[in-house]
């Protein structure tokens, strides 16, 4: 039949919609990834229900065999996460890809949101912006992640567990530099919502001389244009060449990274030559 992705409030229970409760209520079964919170919303708003079928980062693969089992058989499935929207950080992809390769109807019903709520609070660039989850907690991936924001010149949402707040803000200064502006937003939409604003720099000394409480939301400033210069395509150049590349797909990568005409990035590959 179908599986209905159902967004639950992050914080203020008024944010669950009408269409939402719908949904909940007149579902054949209820995926959820903690049956206690899970049961709590729905006690709150007085829904019966059945036994849920547990969806957390352990038990996902043995839930989507069921959830689809339970979709051919004609029911109508909700997913739902603690807090947001189901698959967005937490567990549900797995699901819906095994219920579209299924064939069966995947709909989402949308609600609060806290990339969307923290972004649209922080005063910064909304047009652009991408989301990067939750950094990963050590080794080389987290250092490939943190360097790909150096350059990103779209606004980031990251998400953050406080007691690896202080760490993380501390690594981004390292490489994004102090003076780049970040908003720290926490317990959203909850009565003691708190949005910080200033640069990394300020955050450091911010996070190191308050307890952080609560799940953090940061949006960063996307970087600013950096002047593209010759020496720095030739540098670009040497690197895609020293590692195996074509001379066309050499300059092809140089140009799509920096933006720089394609003749001018090709006369240079050239030169190289000589």
């Amino acid at each position: 039949m179908t599986l209905i992705l159902v967004a639950t409030p992050i914080g203020n229970l008024g944010d669950l919609s009408p269409r939402a409760i719908e949904a909940l209520t007149h579902a054949d079964s209820v995926a959820c990834e903690d049956t206690r919170r899970t049961g709590s919303l729905f006690a709150h708003f007085g829904i019966p229900h059945d036994p849920f079928i547990v969806c957390n980062d352990h038990t996902e693969h043995a839930a989507s065999v069921e959830v689809v089992s339970r979709l051919a058989a004609g029911q109508t499935v909700v997913l739902v996460s603690d807090a947001g929207t189901p698959a967005v950080s937490d567990p549900g992809q797995r699901m819906v890809a095994a219920a579209i390769e299924a064939g069966h109807k995947v709909v989402s019903i949308p609600g609060a949101s806290a990339v969307l709520v923290g972004l649209t609070a922080s005063g910064l660039v909304t047009d652009r912006f991408c989301f990067d989850g939750f950094l990963p907690r050590k080794g080389r991936e987290r250092g490939e992640r943190i360097a790909e924001l150096i350059d990103e010149r779209r606004t980031a949402v990251l998400f953050e567990a406080p007691h690896r707040l202080a760490r993380t803000v501390a690594d981004l200064a390292d490489a994004l530099g102090a003076n780049r502006r970040v908003v720290l937003a926490r317990e959203l939409t909850k009565r003691y919502e708190e949005i910080w604003r200033g640069s990394l720099g300020e955050a450091v000394d911010h996070t190191t001389s308050v307890e952080p409480r609560g799940e953090y939301v940061l949006i960063l400033a996307g970087a600013e244009l950096r002047e593209i210069t010759e020496d720095m395509l030739v540098d670009a150049l040497k690197s895609e060449l020293a590692s195996g590349a074509s001379r066309r797909d050499a300059v092809d990568t140089v140009v799509a990274m920096t933006g720089a005409k394609k003749r001018q990035v090709y006369d240079l590959a050239l030169q190289l030559d000589l």
